[in-house]
This record gives structure tokens, C-alpha cells and sequence, in this order.
């Protein structure tokens, strides 16, 4: 049987079809087991687990998946890999391949069909130019998963864990925080895929929260708090909240400062504070802090 973890294998079997990677896709063949078996350890399935995994790829890491849990269910946006995919996973009876874009799937749809009426398993290798809108199609639909296990660029997994007050602490880093407790299990080299990346990947593990990591009684205001203080990260909390888009919402301008002062003094938040040096929690205050009298 071919193992396609093997890069030797591997690239034989792209030859053998007349296939290259597409660069296009952000294609990158995972080629080394120790990190296939990493990320399967992170998924932590049980028998009974189902998974759906995003771009199988060659089908290595869909291999292992499907020796792990009941059942496999891999979206992969390539057709030229469905020769591939057909003769690595022709032993595996438990895995269905569905060619598709993930980002234009109905997620609802998709997770109804491959969990079954529980929360299931997403484990992905995504290619680095769509990590963020993934993980957030992904968050969207978090109460449908019960774990997510990425392989994305390190640069993407230190923003994801980012500590408030840290230059890699960015919206991006509480909007994940919020809807998942976020995990880095470790770094991976650009020499186990096919053909390498130009840089390091990283395992992240996420467990979805619902309805999030902090109370907050209005989800979409506190992003507008925190996507308004991270769009001004070199004026203070008070100024950049005054400058915020109108679209956000927020209620004052330029011209209010006294009553962007007030919710400030309300929250128990100095406003003289850089906005990425607040933590989700000081978010959610200020979030509440408008209904509060």
C-alpha cells in the first residue's frame, strides 16, 4: 500500500499522475508521520468520534483520522487529487471525499451529514492565505464542533495565543479567545512538507466556547470596542474609541469626549490605556458599561 507520508512515496505518486503542487492553492503536502501523529493525538477521538477534515491533500493524515475515528468525512477543493485521494484511500471504507470549496459550503448543511446529531472533530492543514476566514466560518458554526485542530503558519498560531500587552496581540487574538480556549502544542518545520514552505507551520488546538470564553451580553458591540481600539494602536484607548468608524456604532465622535470619558469612568477603564493592553474581560466591561446607568 502506498504510504503517502513518505516523501519519497509521495512525490511518486504526483509523478505517476502528472500532478504538481498549485501554488495557487497554497498547496503543501504534509510528508512526515511524527507530526501527522501529533495532530491526531491533538484531535483526542475516541472510536465513536466523527471528523471532517479540511484538504486531505495526498490523504496521510485522512489515513490516520480514519484508524482513529468512526468515521471521516475530507472536503478537499482540488479535483486533480481525486485520482490520488481514490487509490491512498481505497482501504479506508469509513471516509467520504467531498470535492468543494470550504469557504462556500453550508457549513449547517455539511456538519448534519458528517456528525450525525452530535458535535464532532474538525482537524485541517489550511493553506496560509485563508487561515482567517476558515477558523471564522469555523467559529460561526462553533457549537455544531466540539474540538478544532489547524496546522497553520506560526506566525498566524503566536497572534492566535497572544497575551494582552504583547506586540502579537492583535483583534484577531480576542476575537479567538473569546468563542475558544486556544492552545499552541507546537512547532513545525518547512522540511516535512511537499514542496517546503517558506516558512514555519504550527499546531493549534481550540476548544469552542459557547457562547464565549467572557460574559458579555452584546457580542457584535465589544468587537466594534476592540476592532475600533486595535485600528489606532499608537492613540489611546479614549481617542481611538472617539474615532472609531461610525459604522461601529458606538455612539459618540470626535466631538463627545466627556461621554466617551463617562463610559470609560463606568467600565473602571483609564482611558490614557493603549486598547491593546486590555484583556477580553476589560473589553466585555466597557461593553456593558453602555447599558450600565
Amino acid at each position: 500500500m502506498i504510504d503517502p507520508t513518505s516523501p519519497k512515496q509521495a512525490s511518486d505518486l504526483l509523478r505517476t499522475h502528472g500532478i504538481r503542487a498549485q501554488k495557487r492553492l497554497g498547496q503543501n503536502f504534509l510528508c512526515d508521520r511524527n507530526t501527522l501523529d501529533k495532530i491526531v493525538r491533538a484531535a483526542n477521538l475516541s472510536p465513536d468520534d466523527r471528523v471532517v477534515e479540511i484538504g486531505p491533500g495526498l490523504g496521510g493524515l485522512t489515513l490516520s483520522l480514519a484508524r482513529a475515528a468512526s468515521f471521516v468525512t475530507a472536503v478537499e477543493i482540488d479535483r486533480h487529487l481525486e485520482p490520488i485521494l481514490a487509490e491512498t484511500l481505497t482501504e479506508s471504507p469509513n471516509v467520504n471525499v467531498v470535492y468543494a470549496d470550504f469557504l462556500k459550503l453550508d457549513l449547517e448543511a455539511l456538519f448534519s451529514t458528517a456528525f450525525g446529531d452530535r458535535p464532532g472533530v474538525v482537524v485541517a492543514n489550511i493553506p496560509y492565505y485563508i487561515t482567517s476566514p476558515i477558523l471564522e466560518k469555523l467559529l460561526d458554526n462553533k457549537k455544531l464542533i466540539k474540538r478544532i485542530v489547524l496546522l497553520v503558519q506560526n506566525e498566524f498560531a503566536q497572534r492566535a495565543v497572544a497575551k494582552a500587552g504583547s506586540d502579537a496581540c492583535g483583534s484577531m487574538s480576542l476575537y479567538v479567545q473569546y468563542h475558544a480556549r486556544v492552545e499552541l502544542l507546537g512547532t513545525v518545520p518547512p522540511t516535512v512538507f511537499l514542496p517546503s514552505p517558506e516558512v514555519s507551520s504550527a499546531i493549534l488546538a481550540l476548544d469552542p466556547v459557547v457562547p464565549g470564553t467572557v460574559a458579555v451580553e452584546n457580542e457584535e458591540r465589544m468587537f466594534h470596542l476592540i476592532r475600533a481600539a486595535f485600528g489606532q494602536r499608537r492613540k489611546t484607548l479614549l481617542n481611538a474609541l472617539m474615532r472609531a468608524p461610525t459604522s461601529y456604532d458606538l455612539g459618540f465622535t470626535v466631538n463627545d469626549r466627556e461621554q466617551a470619558e463617562a463610559l470609560l469612568l463606568r467600565a473602571g477603564i483609564d482611558g490614557i490605556r493603549r486598547g491593546e493592553t486590555l484583556t477580553l474581560e476589560e473589553f466585555a466591561r466597557i461593553s456593558a458599561a453602555f447599558d450600565a446607568p
